[in-house]
């Protein structure tokens, strides 16, 4: 019953078994984490059935890292996640600036499965400026 709640899905980015030709499969927590990667790197529109599905996170791409900035990202995942991820319940995010410099955040959701009342984390590398910048040596 459990498993059936938290569903089974193909792994992301999708990969083969080198062995056989079936698609490697995720479940559980491993699915739920995928989920929220792929929700929150989805913008709203790009899923012709679902156009209403994802976050909103890219219009914040190129936006100052100010204090108004990260309670934005805050509202724009809380919102998604209330209405696409129903298997958990997130307790918190937080969102800390890595690299001010090229303006990364680390957007942790901390969340519980629902049908096992477990915890769990999630940290979500998101960059606020253009990759641009050379390579540091």
């Amino acid at each position: 019953m459990v498993s059936d709640f938290l569903g089974r899905g193909w792994s992301f980015p999708p990969r083969f078994d080198p062995r056989g030709k079936a698609a490697v499969m995720v479940s559980g927590v491993p699915d739920i984490d995928e989920s929220l990667r792929i929700l929150l790197s989805t913008a709203p529109g790009e899923r012709v059935m679902l156009p209403d599905y994802g976050c909103a996170l890219r219009r914040m791409v190129f936006e100052e890292v100010s204090e108004q900035t990260v309670t934005e990202i805050k509202g724009l995942i809380r919102k998604a996640v209330l209405f696409y991820e129903p298997r958990i319940t997130l307790n918190r995010i937080d969102a800390q600036r890595v690299d001010a410099l090229d303006g990364r955040l680390d957007i942790l959701l901390d969340y519980t499965v629902r049908t096992t009342n477990t915890r769990h984390n999630l940290v979500y590398p998101f960059y606020l400026h253009q990759a641009t910048h050379p390579v540091k040596a």
